[in-house]
């Protein structure tokens, strides 16, 4: 079938405790971004002045925003210690 041609790939963050969650949607991962930041104990400011971007683009990440710019989400990520993999489903 035509699907079969295609590799479908989910993407796992990683945490510094290898705790995995699977990330599908937008939501889930600013799902994850919060409740890391707030294990780690850092506000909103703290993280987006850790990470170098702006308390917006934060508070919009953490609230599902489907258009967050890769660059800056990758920068986050690692400011909370996390990194992103991918796997084929």
């Amino acid at each position: 079938s035509p699907t079969d041609r295609y590799i479908y790939a989910i993407a796992i963050i990683m945490g510094p405790n290898n705790d995995n969650s699977k990330v599908t949607t937008p939501a889930d991962l600013g799902s994850r971004v919060r409740a890391r930041r707030r294990d780690i104990g850092l506000t909103q400011t703290e993280l987006a002045l850790a990470a170098g971007v702006s308390i917006t683009f934060v508070t919009q990440l953490e609230r599902g925003k489907p258009t967050a710019q890769i660059g800056k989400v990758f920068e986050l990520l690692a400011a909370l210690g996390l990194e992103l993999e991918m796997k084929q489903r």
